[in-house]
């Protein structure tokens, strides 16, 4: 199972664990598309490439099943997530279910800006409780 680790601030940190919030906002930048997203097409990495995908993201709808389609992007599939709030070697963290990448606006209570499109990670249970070695 594909693992994704991020870091939260502590606010978003304590909102997800609690079950409060339900989705993780990444913005459309070439760095998410590349971490969340494969494509067989090695040149498609190329920055120019990735700034043009990422460019018709943010003015369109697209799902990820038209991402694939005409761009060759496939979503990486990520089965879980481990969130750490900081950089610590002993910051607290625990594990979530990802249940899928959409890519759309997001809710401005749970930190998204009113309007903007983003990587939207839909999230689940927690699987592994809080790991805290403070």
């Amino acid at each position: 199972m594909n693992i994704l680790y991020l870091n939260l601030k502590k606010k978003w940190f304590d909102m997800v664990l609690s079950g409060e919030k339900k989705e993780e906002y990444r913005d459309l930048k070439p760095y998410w598309l590349k971490r969340l997203y494969f494509n067989d097409n090695t040149e498609a990495y190329d920055q120019n490439m990735t700034e043009e995908v990422i460019t018709e993201l943010k003015n369109k709808t697209y799902s990820n099943k038209d991402l694939n389609f005409w761009a060759g992007w496939v979503d990486r599939s990520f089965g879980k997530i481990k969130f750490t709030n900081g950089y610590s070697k002993n910051a607290p963290s625990f594990e979530i279910e990802c249940n899928e990448v959409e890519i759309r606006r997001g809710n401005p209570e749970w930190g998204a800006e009113p309007g903007c499109r983003y990587f939207v990670l839909k999230l689940g249970n927690v699987i592994e409780p809080l790991v805290d070695y403070i």
